[in-house]
């Protein structure tokens, strides 16, 4: 039994080490000491919003990381994870007289940047906070790689898949906005397991799970099918769905292949297949998938009208961003064990003090050194008064 217990713990200590592990390689893409707005619209980088200088749902706001952790130190800020093509908003027109500390000069706004929900604390279609007091449900929250928007998994229309399986999710709205998507989706994204349970209802889940093109959908349990036309339709698109990701050679070869490797456009070569899926619920992908996506110049205007230019860029995933995170030695942090057991801001904050005190000591010994000054107690005592009177007059500062 004691065995047992043991074993649980070392569990449990893994997986919050790889957990603060993933938290902090987050943050490590990001540099942690300079705005980033003089780099303009980064790529991708961890943004944080300021709910003390930037309370108004009218004027969302973000700001990078160093901005969070100097210019905002005290704050009530909240982590937004990670956003694309984001210019740092600390100190501009949306702060008042607020003025940035590390990058003062800066143009009144940032009108390429897209602000939703999530920069007034709020997610989901549920429009939430995150965590939600009110929630008595343990849900974990999926974010899109298109809208990012995080999502509930049991509101995104269907169930969720194993995440080391499939890397990215976009969600039914935006498969909607460009909507080419689904037409991929038939061929390399996850089989569809939708929810079609009545809100009043217990829901029921039916997978499409399909050999070949003559059998009948799987079912759970039994399922009546509805008599709506909507749904017969879905019938239909189920009944010419595939089960499994098929590589681009194996669809050239198949049976069902009307066009040959000669045409340009991959899209239309597999529209001419004649595979579809239920245009319903969140859709998972490998991690792979952008790959598949079609790149001749009539494929690249739709993605720019629908404005998902950024799905040909294999660097642009979170996944991307994290590999190159853990490369740093931000991620590998040494009080990475010390601090387990906190929230995302609260790791910061620690990080950045650890830092600052190791700088205030190497100055302070340098100083007696290049002074001839002898390292006392009373000296001692007297330098970590000074750095505790500064740390209060930064948090009252905050809050003024």
């Amino acid at each position: 039994m004691a065995t047992h217990k043991d074993d649980l713990d070392t569990d449990e200590v893994l997986a919050n080490e790889e957990e603060l592990q993933n938290a902090l390689c987050v943050l490590a893409g990001s540099d942690p000491e300079n705005c980033s707005y003089s780099r303009g619209y980064v790529k991708r980088q961890a943004v944080f919003a300021c709910n003390t200088c930037t309370p108004s749902a009218a004027e969302p706001a973000g700001v990078c990381l160093a901005c969070a952790n100097k210019c905002h130190d005290g704050h009530d800020i909240f982590e937004l994870y990670t956003k694309r093509n984001f210019r740092c908003d600390c100190g501009n027109s949306k702060f008042c007289d607020f003025q940035c500390h590390l990058c003062p000069v800066k143009d009144e706004e940032n009108v390429r940047n897209h602000y939703n929900h999530n920069f007034n604390g709020c997610y989901c279609t549920c429009d939430r906070p995150y965590p939600d007091t009110d929630d008595q449900n343990d849900d974990e929250m999926i974010q899109c790689v298109v809208c990012e928007d995080w999502f509930h998994s049991r509101h995104l229309g269907c169930t969720t898949v194993e995440p080391e399986e499939l890397q990215e999710m976009v969600c039914e709205a935006c498969m909607n906005k460009a909507p080419f998507l689904w037409i991929y989706a038939a061929h390399f994204a996850a089989p569809p397991v939708i929810n079609i349970g009545h809100p009043a209802e217990e829901e029921e889940e039916v997978e499409v799970d399909v050999e070949d093109e003559d059998c009948e959908p799987s079912r759970s349990g039994d399922e009546e099918p509805s008599t709506s036309t909507e749904h017969t339709k879905q019938e239909e698109a189920a009944n010419r769905s595939s089960p499994c990701k098929r590589t681009h050679e194996e669809m050239s070869d198949s049976p069902g292949a009307a066009i040959t490797r000669t045409v340009e456009c991959k899209l239309k070569e597999l529209q001419a297949q004649g595979r579809e899926r239920l245009r319903r619920g969140a859709v998972f992908w490998p991690y792979s998938w952008r790959s598949e996506l079609c790149t001749c110049t009539s494929c690249k205007r739709a993605y720019v009208a629908a404005e998902v230019q950024f799905l040909m860029d294999q660097s642009d995933t979170i996944l991307a961003y994290e590999e190159k995170g853990l490369d740093e030695p931000f991620g590998q942090h040494p009080l990475m064990a010390l601090t387990s057991s906190m929230d995302r801001v609260q790791q910061l904050e620690v990080i950045y003090g650890f830092n600052e005190l190791k700088t205030s000591i190497s100055a302070f010994l340098e100083q007696c050194v290049s002074e001839g000054k002898t390292v006392t107690v009373e000296a001692v005592h007297q330098f970590f008064e000074e750095l505790r009177a500064r740390k209060r007059r930064r948090t009252n500062a905050g809050y003024q």
